[in-house]
C-alpha cells in the first residue's frame, strides 16, 4: 500500500501493511458528546487599547458597577480600558461540577488588544440558555501589539491580539445528563463513516464476543452488553476500546489552494493516461524616462517619456506516458520529471478527473 503526502513538494511513502487502530480511536459512544458553551463579558485593565466608548460596552460597565452599589450614567463612563468580549467553551460530557475547563475569550467591538487584560466573573450559556460554567481570569493571547501606530509611528503584530485564552478559567456548575447504554445496548459511532469498516468492526468485536455486534449503517454498530459484564458498563466499554481493527479509507484527494498541500489515500487509482504540460508567460514592464531639452535652450521644455517593453516566454511542454502500475506513485514519479510545481499539480488533478482517468474523489478547498 502507497500513501501520498504532498506539502509543497509531491513526496511518497510507501506501508507494507494497513495499520490497525483501537475502536477507541475510530469510534465515539452516543450519549458522551460534548457541548458548547457561549457567553458575553467584560474583559478590564488593558491600558488604553480597549474599545473606543461603544455604546454596549459603556453600558455593560454601567451594569456591572451597579450590582456593587455604584449608580452612574454610561455617558460619564470612559472604557479605553475595557473591552467588551464573547466567550466560547465546550463542556466534555461526563464532566461534574467543580471541575475546570478551558475558555477562548474574542473581543466583540473594536479593542486593538487583549494583552494584560482580566475577564470578570461571567457565566457560560448552553443552547437551552442555562448557566453550566462560570468563567473568570487573566487573558492569555498568544502575542503582542507594540508600537504607537498613527501617522508617522510604528506598530508591530503578532498573531492575534485580539482573541486569546484562559486555560481551566471556568468552572463547571452544573452537568449535563448523558445516559450510554439504552436497552442494555451502546451504540459506536464512526469518525469517518464507511461501510467496509462498519463491517469490519463488527467482524473483530464479534470474534471476542460472539453475536455482541451488528452494524446498523455507515456509521453505527450496535453492541449487546454480554451478560457477564452486568452492572458493570464502564469496564465493558474500556475492554471494547482495546478492540483493533483496520479501517477502509476511500480513494480521495484532497486540494488546499491556499496553503498548496495535497493529500492522496493509498487506494487512489489511475487509468493509463498521457500528461502533457506548458507554460507561457508574458511580461509587460513600463519605465518612465525623462526627456531633457539641449542647454541654452529657453524654449525646450523637460517631460517624462513612458515606455512600455512586452516578452513572451513559452516553455516546451513535456509529454509523459503513465503506464503499469496505473497508481499514484506512478504519476508522482511522472509530475516531478515533468517538474511542475504545487499548484501546476492542482490543474493536473483537476484535469484528470474531468477526463475521467483519475478513480478518486477529489475534494478541493
Amino acid at each position: 500500500m502507497t500513501r501520498l503526502l504532498i506539502p509543497c513538494v509531491f513526496s511518497l511513502c510507501v506501508l507494507a501493511v494497513a495499520q490497525a487502530s483501537r475502536l477507541k480511536d475510530l469510534t465515539g459512544i452516543e450519549g458522551g458528546r460534548d457541548n458548547q458553551l457561549v457567553g458575553y463579558g467584560l474583559v478590564v485593565g488593558l491600558a488604553g487599547d480597549g474599545d473606543s466608548n461603544a455604546t454596549t460596552t459603556l453600558r455593560s460597565v454601567a451594569n456591572v458597577l451597579q450590582r456593587y452599589g455604584l449608580a452612574l450614567n454610561p455617558a460619564d463612563i470612559k472604557a479605553k480600558n475595557v473591552a467588551a468580549v464573547m466567550l466560547t467553551a465546550d463542556l466534555s460530557a461526563f464532566l461534574k461540577p467543580g471541575a475546570r475547563i478551558d475558555v477562548t475569550v474574542a473581543s466583540l467591538g473594536d479593542a486593538k488588544s487583549l494583552q494584560g487584560g482580566v475577564l470578570l466573573q461571567t457565566p457560560l450559556l448552553g443552547a437551552d440558555d442555562r448557566a453550566y460554567a462560570v468563567a473568570q481570569g487573566p487573558v492569555v493571547i498568544g502575542g503582542f501589539l507594540g508600537g504607537a501606530g498613527g501617522a508617522g509611528g510604528a506598530t508591530v503584530q503578532k498573531n492575534h491580539p485580539t482573541v486569546g485564552s484562559i486555560s481551566n478559567g471556568a468552572i463547571v456548575e452544573r452537568e449535563i445528563p448523558a445516559q450510554f447504554v439504552h436497552d442494555n445496548t451502546l451504540r459506536l459511532l464512526l469518525h469517518n463513516p464507511d461501510y467496509t469498516s462498519a463491517a469490519r468492526m463488527v467482524t473483530a468485536i464479534n470474534a471476542v464476543y460472539p453475536g455482541a455486534a451488528t452494524a446498523a449503517d455507515a456509521a453505527t454498530v450496535g453492541v449487546h452488553l454480554p451478560p457477564e459484564f452486568a452492572g458493570r458498563e464502564v469496564a465493558f466499554i474500556a475492554e471494547l476500546g482495546i478492540i483493533e481493527v483496520a479501517p477502509d479509507t476511500l480513494a480521495r484527494i484532497v486540494i488546499n489552494e491556499r496553503t498548496g498541500t495535497i493529500v492522496a489515500t493509498a487506494t487512489v487509482h489511475i487509468s493509463h493516461v498521457a500528461i502533457a504540460h506548458g507554460a507561457l508567460t508574458i511580461t509587460v514592464t513600463s519605465n518612465l524616462g525623462v526627456s531633457q531639452p539641449n542647454s541654452f535652450n529657453n524654449s525646450g521644455q523637460t517631460t517624462v517619456v513612458p515606455s512600455t517593453q512586452t516578452s513572451v516566454n513559452e516553455t516546451k511542454g513535456g509529454f509523459t506516458v503513465v503506464n503499469d502500475p496505473p497508481t499514484v506513485e506512478r504519476l508522482a514519479a511522472a509530475l516531478n520529471a515533468l517538474g511542475v510545481s504545487t499548484r501546476e499539480m492542482m490543474a493536473i488533478f483537476q484535469t484528470l478527473k474531468r477526463s475521467g482517468a483519475l478513480q478518486a474523489e477529489l475534494v478541493i478547498n
